[in-house]
């Protein structure tokens, strides 16, 4: 029921909601009027931030692949402008904490959480990386004898200043973590974001049952009345023994999901109901079809298709009140009205597993996950092939829009890391994306700006679709 063309949708939702707020990350600077003791602190606090980066470099597997050298805490240390020189100094220079590298790198590579993280890391889970340079700190660089003695001999040593350098590494740690670099947070929200458009899915099969209960009690209370009218005692019931309803009313899959999720139109807004309700009842499609004299499954779905496309999804009352409930039904409102009234079809045929499963299948229901976690680990790496075509055609950087920014850096995420997905499908799914989410013009830029990243892509044997 989800398929792929939602799913882009919704991880581009949430990561321009994500990375429009992500905190952006630095590590520590001198501090303001450096006493001695501030002064060593801060050149130990560089050296610790040199060691685990060494750490990093030293743990290897077969082939020279460098699982540590690729998270992203090390890619933004090697990347820093205040640590590229010290980095680049420590090549040609003696390296204090020389001789603890290879110790710290064999021990933690033997360690059961090296082995643990990487378990999670090659699975593609999020936040794999959260916590992960404070714990090798703590647990492997800080106890380390060998390390402790060469602090022991630095020059200006004092153990309060030792005590500041871990104030300082733990400072980074902690902005690290906050500026949402792990995507945690962006899992969770796509997560919800799925959950909810699913249950907008459930909701808008159920919203037939509910107008027709509905109707049945303005029924009830018109037969009731002190005066009533021969319409009142012996109403066209029609729209009240619609076949389709009652096929939707007797789903166990529906009617299980709906008692699950305590799902009800009436009960969260029955003024909108009543509304909505009104509105059939004076539209041209039930007066025709109350009107005709013949009954069939057929007609009472064809019905039922008319008053959704013709009535529901055009009245301002019903769209208000899914935009109040949330930010993302509108933008799923089309796609989840067409499988509903898929799954409508299917019932009123007498299909007895007319429900959809949340996903097509197990790759489906990694994809929009996988996609998240591509773009959110090398939008550093995907921003600079942007960047790269925008000098080649003289664009000025400064006035590209975020989202579209945003929707190539997400095509590229796909194209480079789904060898499956054709070329061509990819492109001219964010081309559409772009010109719904983005601005008028973005949908030809975009086409334009992605053409031109993927043929130097090509050229330099980065991409072989």
């Amino acid at each position: 029921m989800i398929n792929r063309v939602l799913i882009r949708i919704k991880a581009i939702q949430i990561l321009y909601s994500y990375l429009l707020v992500e905190k952006k990350f630095s590590f520590e600077s001198m501090p303001s009027l450096p006493t001695k003791e501030k002064r060593f602190a801060y050149a130990l606090y560089l050296d610790m931030l040199v060691l685990m980066y060494r750490v990093a470099r030293s743990i290897q597997r077969r082939g020279g692949d460098e699982p540590l050298a690729d998270t992203r805490f090390i890619k933004r240390l090697a990347n820093d402008e205040q640590l590229k020189p010290l980095l680049a100094k420590y090549r040609t220079m003696h390296f204090p904490f020389e001789g603890a590298v290879d110790r710290i790198a064999e021990a933690l590579k033997n360690s059961a959480y090296y082995k643990n993280w990487l378990k999670k890391s090659e699975s593609g889970e999020l936040g794999a990386e959260e916590g992960l340079w404070k714990d090798i700190f703590n647990i492997f660089v800080i106890p380390d004898k060998g390390v402790n003695e060469a602090i022991s001999q630095r020059e200006n040593f004092t153990l309060k200043g030792v005590e500041r350098m871990k104030e300082l590494m733990e400072t980074t740690f902690t902005g690290f973590l906050a500026s949402q670099d792990d995507g945690t947070d962006a899992a969770k929200a796509f997560a919800k974001s799925i959950d909810m458009a699913r249950e907008l899915y459930f909701l808008l099969l159920l919203l037939p049952v509910e107008l027709t209960d509905l109707r049945e009690r303005q029924l009830e209370e018109n037969r009731n009345k002190y005066l009533t009218t021969e319409e009142d005692l012996n109403p066209n019931l029609k729209f009240v023994e619609n076949s389709l309803v009652e096929e939707i009313r007797r789903n166990e899959t529906i009617s299980s999901f709906v008692e699950k999720n305590k799902l009800s139109w009436m009960q969260t807004d029955p003024f909108m109901m009543e509304s909505l309700l009104k509105a059939i009842m004076e539209s041209e499609i039930y007066a025709d079809y109350m009107e005709d004299p013949v009954s069939s499954p057929a007609k009472d779905m064809e019905f039922w298709k008319n008053v959704f496309k013709k009535v529901i999804l055009e009245n301002q009352d019903f769209l208000e009140y899914l935009e109040d409930k949330s930010v993302f039904w509108n933008d799923d409102l089309e796609i989840m009205s067409t499988f509903a009234l898929k799954t409508m079809r299917r019932l009123s045929e007498g299909d007895r597993n007319a429900v959809l499963d949340k996903f097509k299948d197990e790759e489906d229901a990694r994809f929009g996950y996988d996609l998240i976690r591509y773009v959110l680990k090398n939008k550093d790496e995907y921003r600079g092939y942007i960047d790269e075509a925008l000098v080649e055609h003289r664009w000025d950087r400064d006035r590209l829009a975020f989202m579209d920014v945003l929707v190539i850096e997400t095509a590229l995420a796909e194209i480079l890391n789904f060898p499956k997905i054709p070329l061509s499908v990819s492109v001219n799914e964010y081309i559409e994306i772009a010109k719904s989410y983005s601005s008028a013009k973005s949908g030809g830029f975009v086409n334009g700006l992605l053409g031109s990243v993927l043929k130097n892509l090509k050229e330099s044997g980065k991409l072989l679709k």
